[in-house]
């Protein structure tokens, strides 16, 4: 039954269809965004290392046959070139978007999950911190793209959205890295074993963000299948100055050693400018990080420690223009097991467009 879910909803766009106004041009957009970081590492006991990496140039193309009927598409290359399993050349989205109105719309193809706060919008200028929050890689597999269909809509102040994709592959599920190696990432992927995801998220306050989702996946494996859910709640305020965020995430694993990964983290950022009557926005800003990929599993003991980690984080943000950011922060991470230390400096230079 589950299989037919995309025959349901390719219908249900089908079926609502309406006349197109007569007027409308058919037109097409491009835009993206990239990022180029210096990160430097300096463990409690061991060696140093700096790098400089173009982390990521991405093109975002969009064109629209009709106002309701559009196309829309992202491809990204990281780490500068694709050779010998390096870098990554991906096609983060492609697909028809049916916006019948702002309460409903209909995708298909290859879309994002809709899980948590970055996972749909982690454009560089949108976010405190010159990389990602490690939330948004070992809890939240950020970016998790596969292939699916979705539905969404905006209904008093509510912003929903529905999506049934690719499950994931049982086999990679991992105490280090969690569900994050078990992606398909719209390749061959499995069409057995769907995943489901609902999130809903109140935004009727001006600058608010506050919601939430659950995720379902019966995920396949080799000979047996591992059922994973995965909870999580987020909030983010942009107004007045302030920039604030807050994610919690929880994934249960059904079968095998692992039984749970959590995680949590939570900024805040102040916005000067207002201070010194300038257009350029300078925002510094603090960060913890408590996440723990084996967070819960059968062995217990110090299995759960190993990949318990804390983190702080004190940075600054500057944004001459909203389009264009400089980040650089300091950040120190202690593993629960040992207390080991490892002290980081990220700079980096971001934009979008």
């Amino acid at each position: 039954m589950k299989k037919y879910i995309f025959i349901l909803l390719f219908f249900l766009a089908i079926n609502s269809l309406f006349a197109q106004f007569d007027f409308f041009s058919p037109t097409t957009k491009l835009g993206g965004y990239g990022e180029l970081h210096y990160n430097s590492i300096k463990p409690e006991n061991g060696k140093s290392s700096a790098t400089l990496d173009f982390h990521r140039f991405v093109l975002f193309y969009s064109h629209s046959w009709t106002e309701k009927w559009s196309l829309k598409a992202e491809v990204e290359l990281e780490h500068n070139f694709v050779k010998n399993g390096q870098g990554e050349l991906e096609l983060e989205q492609a697909y028809v978007n049916y916006h019948h109105s702002e309460a409903f719309g209909f995708q298909a193809g290859v879309i994002l999950s809709s899980v948590g706060l970055i996972n749909e919008t982690h454009e560089p200028p949108t976010f405190l911190g010159t990389e990602r929050p490690d939330y948004h890689k070992l809890i939240i597999p950020t970016t998790w793209f596969g292939n699916g269909v979705a539905l969404y809509g905006l209904v008093s102040g509510f912003d929903y959205k529905f999506t049934v994709m690719e499950g994931l592959n049982a086999n990679k599920f991992n105490e280090k890295s969690a569900i994050r190696d078990s992606r398909y990432k719209g390749y061959r992927s499995d069409a057995d074993n769907l995943l489901y995801t609902g999130r809903i998220d109140y935004i009727g306050l001006p600058g608010l963000r506050l919601g939430g989702s659950f995720t379902y996946n019966n995920a396949g494996g080799d000979s047996l299948n591992n059922a994973i859910n995965i909870f999580e709640l987020h909030a983010r305020y942009r107004a007045n100055n302030i920039y604030a965020d807050a994610e919690f995430g929880n994934i249960s694993y059904n079968k095998g050693n692992l039984q749970t990964s959590q995680g949590y983290y939570v900024n805040f950022g102040y916005a000067l400018s207002a201070l010194f009557g300038i257009e350029t926005k300078i925002i510094p800003f603090i960060q913890y990080n408590d996440l723990n990929t084996a967070s819960s599993t059968k062995t217990g003991g110090d299995e759960e420690k190993r990949y318990h980690i804390k983190q702080i984080m004190v940075g600054l943000s500057i944004l001459p223009i909203d389009e264009v950011v400089f980040k650089i922060d300091y950040s120190q991470d202690k593993i629960e097991l040992n207390n080991k230390k490892t002290n980081y400096l990220n700079i980096g230079v971001g934009y979008m467009f």
